[in-house]
């Protein structure tokens, strides 16, 4: 319009880049389009006409929190004539009448975090990671500490489940990594630690937590349980750690590990990169933390366990071997996350590896051949139907070496030359060597296990033997050391 105060009708419809057509038609009417738009109604029937306002809003009012999809389910039983094409329709309008007139939602409070005040704590899966340790399947949990104000993170691999040995552990490792502690410790309900204990069980278990958090002078403080949102600032952050995670797989180019002690490097300079991004916040607040004690708690739980007469004990329906002299006493058992302490009263004995039970609920077995070995040389059959012979093998070759002498010789045979082997391997520490000509034999067809030249093999070389000759010295000599002892006394 304003071209046209100067310009023809089609000149001015070439400037502003519409048709002749439609500046001769602007020019016979002044409305504007919108102003000249009849408003347009529904071309189709309403199909939720008669039922919206009868049934869906009384449902929805008597049940806020149900989901449009199980109204819509609810809708076609009552109405089968109701076509699918409307799921849609009838989504959007129970929106738009939430929004209208359905109830109060909740509100999310964002904080202003001071700094040195909070710390949460949290456990998160990892299953789906695939992360392998020497080719099998890592079933494992991240212990995940954080400071609220700065961001510092710390991150422990977890063996077993949600607990307070494995609270206690990774938090400790994260405030003496950290320098200091806040003043507040937040963490969730502890669902899983409290699953399947009894009342007792449970007061014990909070009286421990509120020991370690007086211990480090920290004021514990928990979320409402399934509100997730209160435990935000560590909830959140689990995705960006799982995330940072699977990127340094993918540019490790595989999941497999060595050992446990490998994948927990890895772990470590994963977090250690997300604290540098951050690291002039995090020296900030560690300026303005609590200082720690001289020492650390306890960080296990410590129990009494009896070794029976089948040389070993069972703790947490998983049954642990220990050498037999110890059959029939009592131990105290230092209960950790990866491993246990044995003690007779105060002396310490050994360590162990921690064991778990099934899924299925079938105890579990953590044995050592060693242990028992001196013992199945006098009962050999006891090695065909025993619980834990699958677990007395220490390395794979030595089971399947096993099932061929099974399948080619008689029973008592078979378990006669597999006991010789295993002490063959105990009595001159060759394991490993003795496990790698197995797996050459059992490459072999028709491969068995010869006894007398494996003995020849692995018998100690005597031309590399020191030989030692002990002088005996005359009883006159102690006589002569003795002589100016008893003058002096005299």
């Amino acid at each position: 319009m304003k071209m046209r105060q100067t310009l023809s009708p089609r000149t001015a419809a070439v400037c502003a880049a519409f048709s002749t057509a439609t500046a001769y038609r602007i020019e016979q009417g002044m409305e504007l389009p919108s102003q000249k738009k009849v408003q347009r109604g529904r071309r189709r029937p309403d199909p939720l006409v008669d039922i919206f306002d009868a049934e869906v809003v009384p449902l929805l009012e008597a049940a806020p929190g149900i989901r449009a999809v199980a109204v819509f389910e609810e809708m076609r039983r009552r109405h089968p004539a109701l076509p699918d094409g409307v799921r849609r329709t009838m989504e959007r309008r129970i929106r738009n009448w939430r929004a209208l007139r359905g109830p109060d939602r909740d509100v999310i409070f964002r904080q202003v975090h001071e700094p040195g005040r909070m710390g949460l704590s949290d456990f998160t899966d990892m299953a789906d990671l695939d992360v392998r340790i020497a080719g099998v399947v890592l079933d494992h949990r991240l212990y995940h500490f954080r400071l609220a104000c700065s961001g510092f993170e710390h991150a422990h691999v977890i063996l077993g489940g949600e607990s307070y040995v494995a609270l206690a552990e990774g938090l400790q490792n994260a405030l003496w990594a950290l320098g200091g502690a806040p003043r507040e410790h937040r963490s969730d309900s502890l669902s899983a630690a409290f699953r399947n204990l009894d009342a007792s069980a449970r007061e014990d278990l909070t009286q421990r937590y509120d020991a370690l958090c007086r211990h480090y002078r920290m004021e514990p403080t928990r979320n409402n349980r399934g509100v997730a949102h209160e435990n935000g600032t560590i909830e959140s952050a689990h995705g960006h750690l799982k995330a940072a995670v699977r990127d340094g797989l993918l540019m490790r180019g595989s999941a497999n590990f060595d050992d446990l002690p490998d994948y927990r490097r890895f772990i470590d300079e994963i977090v250690a990169r997300k604290n540098a991004r951050c690291a002039k916040r995090i020296d900030a607040e560690r300026v303005v933390l609590q200082a720690l004690p001289d020492r650390r708690t306890s960080d296990y739980e410590e129990v009494l366990a009896l070794v029976t007469s089948s040389g070993g004990f069972t703790l947490r329906k998983v049954f642990y071997t220990v050498p037999s002299r110890l059959i029939g006493h009592r131990l105290r058992v230092r209960l950790y996350d990866d491993r246990l302490e044995l003690f007779l009263g105060g002396t310490p004995l050994m360590t162990l590896p921690r064991g778990r039970a099934e899924s299925s609920g079938k105890h579990g077995h953590v044995v050592d051949y060693r242990h028992v070995i001196h013992a199945l040389r006098r009962k050999p059959m006891a090695l065909l139907n025993l619980v834990y012979r699958d677990q007395l093998f220490p390395r794979e070759a030595y089971r399947r070496m096993f099932d061929r002498l099974l399948e080619r010789l008689a029973e008592r045979m078979a378990c006669r030359t597999m006991v010789e082997l295993l002490s063959l391997a105990h009595e001159r520490a060759c394991e490993a060597e003795l496990g790698a000509v197995l797996e050459g034999l059992l490459a072999m067809p028709k491969g068995m296990p010869d006894m007398a030249m494996l003995r020849a093999r692995f018998a100690p070389d005597l031309a590399a033997l020191p030989e030692v000759v002990v002088e005996l010295v005359p009883l006159s000599a102690y006589e002569a050391l003795l002589s100016p002892r008893a003058e002096e006394l005299a």
